[in-house]
């Protein structure tokens, strides 16, 4: 048995899909469906159960003999949340109880980090694992703060011979995209909230830049496929030898405004972009630069190419955006 925390929501509905095409069965699912089309997500998959998360642990403990690895990928991912004592409970909390279960059990743990721990960017993105190099990371959100406070506990967990889980990765996933991230809102992909306004006729607004050292609309970004997120963490469940803190992105800076260049393409639109000013609210903590060093990854054994933007933006709209039901 396979247990995908925030299952339903965007990379975990697409590591569902892809334990599924594998035959992986039974798969669990816990999250909360809520109201809207969050749903839809998981509606082609066939599924063991759907777990609400405050009674995750009592599911565990009944099925503790069956369950071989869990998947954490659930967590209030908004960078906009300002709660934190709900991201502690949620972010820090569960991860904390379910890396105690899975060492005491004896099962495989993976879960999902965050390239918010690296704060502005100004130490690098180098995904060095230890008390000391994440202990100089200053995230710049409280979301990326959250995730950094369990990688720095794992660290702890590691350096000083406690228990750990017989297998165990961090994943610092950088800007994903892909289907099935619909119900995030403002907080999904650029591209999907930049094609249904391409089709309608408008232009691609893109931020100005408030630095003398980028261009409007150059702003960069590690944008990765999240077929190619699911690849990496499909390799885990087959290399039960490889433990550590991983960055999972494409490992190339691309701008926004080749972003937006790849979705008019895909749409078979010719390019219209406008630059707006950038609220002043984001000026002083917005990131200009972000690029997942992946060298670590590929040395622990991770072969598979890294999908380019044009073809994932072109898959994405094509198969996806472009169609009646775009669900994966």
């Amino acid at each position: 048995m396979i247990v995908v925390t925030g299952g339903a929501g965007f990379i975990g509905s697409n590591l569902v899909a892809g334990l599924e095409a594998r035959g992986c069965h039974p798969i669990v699912v816990a999250d909360r469906l809520r109201n809207g089309n969050k749903w839809r997500n998981l509606a082609k998959r066939e599924l063991f159960a759907i777990v609400p998360p405050e009674e995750l642990a009592a599911f565990l403990d009944r099925h503790a003999d069956e369950v071989t690895a869990i998947f954490h990928m659930g967590a209030i991912s908004a960078t906009t949340e300002t709660d934190v004592d709900r991201l502690a409970a949620n972010n820090i909390g569960l991860t904390r109880f379910l890396w105690d279960w899975c060492a005491e059990r004896r099962v495989r743990f993976i879960f999902a980090s965050s390239a918010a721990t690296y704060g502005d960017g100004s130490g690098g993105f180098d995904d060095q694992f230890g008390i000391e190099p994440l202990a100089r990371l200053r995230p710049l959100n409280a979301y990326g703060w959250s995730k950094h406070v369990v990688d720095r506990f794992v660290a702890r967990a590691v350096a000083s011979g406690g228990p750990t889980p017989p297998q165990w990765a961090g994943l610092k996933f950088f800007n994903v995209y892909g289907p099935n991230e619909g119900h995030k809102g403002p907080q999904a992909s650029v591209i999907s909230g930049l094609y249904p306004r391409l089709v309608a006729g408008e232009p691609a607004r893109l931020f100005r830049s408030h630095r003398p050292d980028y261009a409007d609309g150059a702003q960069l970004r590690d944008f990765v496929w999240v077929g190619d997120c699911v690849a990496v963490m499909l390799w885990l469940l087959d290399t039960p030898m490889v433990s550590g803190l991983f960055n999972v992105g494409s490992g190339v800076a691309r701008s926004f405004k080749d972003l937006a260049l790849a979705t008019f393409a895909a749409a078979g639109l010719e390019p219209r972009i406008e630059y707006i000013d950038m609220p002043e609210m984001l000026r002083d903590r917005y990131q200009y630069y972000t690029c997942a060093e992946i060298g670590r990854l590929r040395a622990a054994g991770f072969t598979a190419p890294m999908t380019s933007l044009e073809a994932g933006v072109t898959t994405y709209v094509r198969q996806f955006l472009a169609n009646p039901d775009p669900y994966l």
